[in-house]
């Protein structure tokens, strides 16, 4: 444990508390502080600069033009015993957050966010966007064990709390797991959001793992997104045979990332090219619209193959008809679609992503192994936040974006 910082923030810190710090950066004026304060097992000091960092938030849903660049974000605080304080290194970004940005699934995120932690201001704003990071504990809560300050760690932080487009971030620590030794800050921040999402719809929804997968026929819809590279990686490392829909110019990356056969979506012929191929065990579906009315079909029959798609009504739902109906609908919708491909002799299924610090574990053991590798499509800096977020809504990415946060410029 320690504080980095001022002298005199440091000697009052150590003469209130009786020990040398909880992980709190101070970069203020240097002026004396004369009082601290715990409060939830946080940290505050009458230092203002020792309680605010740079972050882009924003304060309203919307384009582009809603990003704010501001130096003056309350630093993280601990308020459960089980949370820690990380400082980010590297974020990643994802199409979520872009939706996000436009009010995609606020309905719904809102349920579920901190009242603790949005306390102040009564809403969600100023909200900072963000899910992946790759970074160092700087602070644990009285019940965390597993880590300790300066754990380099990565993560992939829930929708419904802040992000991680900021200096610093709170997480629980089930959470975050420890980085790969074999990548830098910036290749780790680009995985563990569509690490886990990969995870889900393949192994906890899917069913596949690495003791069953040999010689199994595998489908992906949308291969050269940043959940379709990590997916071919780990099917491939469990031994399966893998068809990936891509567009062309995308084709020699999936290749070199082990994809057996290669469809270009652009080609006319594409549903005909698939249906000449012999059935598949596995389909992951990132695509969604019409490829959902036909693509089941290249199931093989009363075998146990499951589609199981990415591409779900149920925050839309919610954010257009409320909690209640919104749920409701969506139970209706999946029920329904079960029912009707059970009948035809395959398995259908949602996927989410989940956040999960043991799942992490296990995807750290196979990027050790070298079994997977990151894929970056562009690496932007942290003042070039919008530019990020531009270069998403253009889509078309081979592998994910990423943020250098503690290179500001």
């Amino acid at each position: 444990m320690f504080v980095k910082g001022h002298p005199a923030c440091k000697k009052v810190f150590r003469k209130l508390l009786g020990w040398p710090g909880f992980g709190v950066t101070c970069s203020g004026t240097g002026k004396s502080s004369s009082r601290w304060q715990i409060l939830s097992r946080g940290i505050h000091t009458s230092c203002q600069r020792c309680t605010i960092m740079p972050s882009w938030v924003i304060d309203s849903y919307g384009n582009n033009d809603v990003l704010r660049f501001t130096d003056n974000m309350p630093f993280p605080v601990i308020n459960y015993p089980n949370e820690v304080i990380l400082k980010v290194h590297a974020a990643g970004l994802n199409p979520f957050d872009v939706s996000m940005r436009s009010g995609y699934g606020a309905s719904a995120l809102n349920m579920r966010r901190d009242p603790i932690r949005i306390k102040p201001t009564g809403s969600e704003f100023p909200l900072t966007l963000g899910r992946d990071v790759s970074g160092v504990v700087m602070e644990c809560g009285l019940n965390v064990k597993y880590f300790s300050p300066g754990d380099e760690v990565w993560a992939a932080i829930s929708p419904w709390k802040q992000g991680t487009l900021a200096e610093f971030v709170v997480a629980s620590s089930n959470e975050v797991s420890r980085k790969p030794r074999n990548l830098s800050h910036i290749e780790a921040a680009s995985m563990p959001y569509v690490g886990l999402t990969a995870w889900s719809a393949v192994k906890e929804v899917g069913g596949l793992n690495q003791n069953n997968c040999s010689n199994k026929r595998v489908l992906i819809f949308g291969a050269a997104g940043g959940v379709g590279t990590f997916v071919i990686q780990l099917l491939k490392a469990w031994g399966a045979h893998v068809t990936a829909v891509c567009s062309q110019d995308a084709s020699e990356l999936v290749k070199r990332l082990g994809a057996d056969d290669v469809i270009d979506y652009k080609s006319g012929s594409m549903k005909a090219q698939l249906k000449r191929l012999p059935q598949f065990d596995f389909i992951l579906d990132s695509v969604g619209g019409s490829t959902e009315q036909w693509a089941p079909s290249l199931l093989k029959k009363w075998s146990g193959a499951k589609y199981v798609t990415l591409v779900t009504p149920f925050l839309v739902n919610v954010d257009r008809l409320g909690v209640a109906d919104g749920m409701l609908r969506s139970g209706l919708t999946i029920g329904a679609k079960t029912i009707k491909h059970l009948c035809t002799g395959i398995h259908y299924h949602w996927a989410l992503f989940s956040s999960s610090g043991p799942s992490l574990d296990d995807i750290t053991e196979l990027v050790d192994a070298g079994k997977i590798r990151p894929v970056i499509d562009q690496v932007f800096s942290f003042s070039d936040v919008p530019k990020a977020f531009k270069k998403m809504e253009e889509g078309h990415a081979r592998g994910k974006t990423v943020i250098d946060v503690i290179n500001k410029n």
